[in-house]
């Protein structure tokens, strides 16, 4: 026998109920989330929370559910005693509890209070635990289902109330939590008060539309209007729910509800795939809002991974963010020129007199989209003129890229390529509708009268409108109005197009659409056929920092595959010899200067892919038509068309809004005449 005195010791039941109290109960919202799943679970119809102090002081479910005996009410108190899970099915689970810790860890840091009435019981039963302490099951009187009364949270164990936050921070993580549970059963009615509000009143949803009309009570009644559905299987796994368009979204990743097998997750991997599927349709700062719902074998994903069971393990973790990824990226494409609704919202706000750069939104407006930098905020001319423009550069000054005086509309994205046409004389532009010249060309040939120079009823010169230019045959006039981009009127400081639908008007940013056109194009070609290339008579010399041109040198198979092909040129410059032959007029030494800046800026583990789309991105950016080019008639109504048959063109390569509709009855309140 050993002489050495015992280190190892057996910890009591009271150590360690409030050690897996801690793993299970971090937060009043841990507890409302584990007392819900037990009431969901039960096959409860109604569950009703009331909370008081942010949940510290009191937290109350009550639910309608089956209920328990006596028996079953003193083991539900034991731990890990659970009725949802026998010894040979933990990797078969269809409940959202199953690990029968969560009552005897709340009870262990609380004054918990548990009643309850099964079906087939004359009365109900009670029973107490009080910082670990268990009391007896005494009668009680209640209708069937279970009421768990919860008070003083962390009495216990006070050095847990110092890492709380504050009752109202505390209050929003229990809504929080109730929203997922709620958007994963419509057939449940819940609500939610506390001790001077009724936070959520959620009724039950009911038919074919049960799970929108749900998504609709939690996320807000405008997200259906501006979401797209996902349905779609892979291999034995489902996708469904809905997914905001890229012009929706938000500042947080609190709106993306996720769920695998109906059970509310909030999974790090699958938060990168939806990262990777708004990739390069939002602004890298903005979440997108979505309701999905994941689907399959329960043998094919791993729960148990977490006490809280948030974290999930896919056995084929690759299938479901391919799934992921390529479900949502699919149905944008379908949603082709589509943008929020709330884009419109923010700009009629923005006409209201008084609305400042740092005013609130009007209520209900959830701040999907920035209103277009200008409206609402006076400028004297000389400020508009040296004004930055929304992407980084002075709209007057086509400091790289393509001038505004020598771009072509013949050799732009918006036509069919040349090259395209020589490799084969019967397509035109792939993947886009064939055009009517009636709607496409000038009226004999020419612009017509007046377009091109300012407008002559009581503008000056420099104001930067162009005229009306409505057709001269009213039939085609209307046509182009009923399109769902409207047929164009007038341009605005040589960059803003205004189209006329037939219940209101349009404004389109033409910078930024044609940056989308020039970025889309440019990815059909690569996917299709490669990016055709053009060589440089005289290679281009571009001078760089060390670093810039070994970065370049490093990336040189990317950017061949993306129609640049560069080699080094000494230690600190490259030699441009093909470009991509979209673009007949590129300042080229600018073009690679960003790339560099933006190969630096991003992560070296980004997959070659997303680089390389990257630097498409960067080039559509400097191919496309600059602020301070004036556009002829035929080339604004060639852009609207365009728009509609592209994917993704509601919002430019940084996920700003390309256009903004604005209704003719909106339009009538600005002026008091509804």
């Amino acid at each position: 026998m050993s002489s050495a005195p015992s280190v190892v010791r057996q910890l009591s039941d009271d150590t360690i109920n409030r050690i897996a109290a801690g793993e299970v109960i971090e937060r009043p919202a841990s507890v409302v989330k584990e007392l819900v799943e037990n009431a969901v679970d039960a096959g409860a119809g109604r569950v009703e929370i009331v909370t008081a102090g942010g949940g510290k002081t009191l937290i109350r479910v009550t639910d309608d559910g089956s209920g328990m005996s006596r028996d079953d009410l003193a083991l539900a108190v034991e731990r890990h005693c659970t009725s949802k899970l026998r010894a040979d099915d933990l990797l078969d689970i269809h409940t959202l509890g199953f690990r029968g810790e969560a009552l005897p860890s709340i009870g262990a840091v609380s004054r918990l209070a548990i009643a309850t009435r099964h079906a087939g019981e004359p009365h109900g039963w009670e029973i107490t635990l009080e910082g670990g302490l268990k009391g007896e099951p005494r009668p009680a009187g209640l209708a069937r289902g279970t009421r768990v009364e919860v008070r003083d949270l962390f009495f216990s164990t006070p050095a847990r109330l110092k890492f709380l936050k504050t009752e109202r921070a505390e209050a929003a993580a229990i809504t929080e939590v109730v929203k997922r549970l709620a958007l994963a059963r419509p057939d449940v009615r819940f609500s939610l008060s506390g001790a001077d509000r009724t936070a959520l009143d959620l009724p039950v949803a009911r038919g074919t539309d049960a799970r929108l009309v749900r998504i609709a009570q939690v996320v807000g009644a405008d997200f259906p209007d501006n979401a797209v559905p996902i349905d779609a299987e892979r291999e034995g796994v489902e996708l469904i729910g809905y997914a905001g368009l890229p012009t929706y979204h938000r500042a947080a990743s609190t709106w993306q509800y996720l769920m695998v097998n109906g059970r509310p997750v909030r999974d790090r991997q699958l938060f990168g795939a939806l990262r990777g599927a708004y990739q390069d349709l939002m602004r890298s700062d903005r979440h997108p809002v979505v309701v999905l719902d994941i689907r399959l074998d329960p043998h094919e994903v791993d729960v148990n991974v977490h006490p809280t069971k948030a974290d999930v393990r896919f056995r084929e973790q690759g299938l479901v963010r391919g799934l992921v990824v390529g479900a949502i990226r699919e149905a944008m494409a379908r949603a082709g020129h589509r943008a929020s609704t709330t884009v419109g919202a923010a700009t009629l706000a923005a006409f209201r007199t008084g609305l400042g750069p740092d005013a609130a939104p009007p209520a209900g407006h959830h701040q999907a989209a920035t209103a277009p930098r200008g409206f609402g905020r006076p400028e004297s001319p000389g400020a508009a003129a040296g004004r930055p423009s929304s992407y980084g550069r002075d709209p007057l000054r086509p400091s790289g890229g393509v001038s505004r005086e020598a771009w072509d509309w013949r050799v732009s994205p918006f036509r069919p390529d040349p090259m395209d046409r020589a490799q084969d004389p019967a397509d035109g532009d792939p993947g886009l509708p064939e055009r009517d010249p009636a709607l496409h060309e000038p009226q004999g040939g020419a612009p017509l009268p007046g377009f091109g120079e300012a407008a002559q009823a009581g503008f000056a010169p420099g104001f930067g409108v162009s005229a009306d230019i409505r057709s001269a045959d009213p039939a085609i006039d209307a046509e182009r109005a009923a399109r769902p981009l409207g047929a164009a009127r007038a341009q605005l400081h040589e960059n803003y197009i205004v189209a006329q639908t037939r219940d209101g008007f349009i404004l389109v940013d033409a910078h930024a659409a044609h940056e989308r056109l020039t970025y889309e194009r440019l990815k059909r070609q690569r996917a299709e056929t490669g990016i055709a290339r053009q060589m440089l008579l005289v290679p281009e010399i571009v001078e760089l920092p060390e670093e810039d041109a070994g970065r370049l040198a490093d990336h040189a198979a990317a950017l061949a595959e993306a129609g640049l092909v560069i080699e080094p040129f000494g230690p600190v410059a490259i030699a441009v010899r093909e470009t991509p032959a979209l673009f007949k007029r590129l300042d080229i030494a600018g073009l690679v200067r960003d790339i560099a800046d933006d190969l630096a800026d991003r992560d070296a583990s980004s997959r070659l892919d997303e680089r390389i789309n990257h630097i498409l991105s960067t080039m559509a950016c400097h191919g496309s038509v600059r602020t301070g080019r004036r556009l002829r008639p035929e080339e604004m109504d060639a852009l609207l068309r365009e728009m509609e048959a592209t994917p993704n063109s509601g919002q430019c390569n940084h996920g700003r809004p390309t256009w903004v509709e604005l209704k003719l009855t909106d339009i009538e309140r600005l002026f008091g005449r509804s």
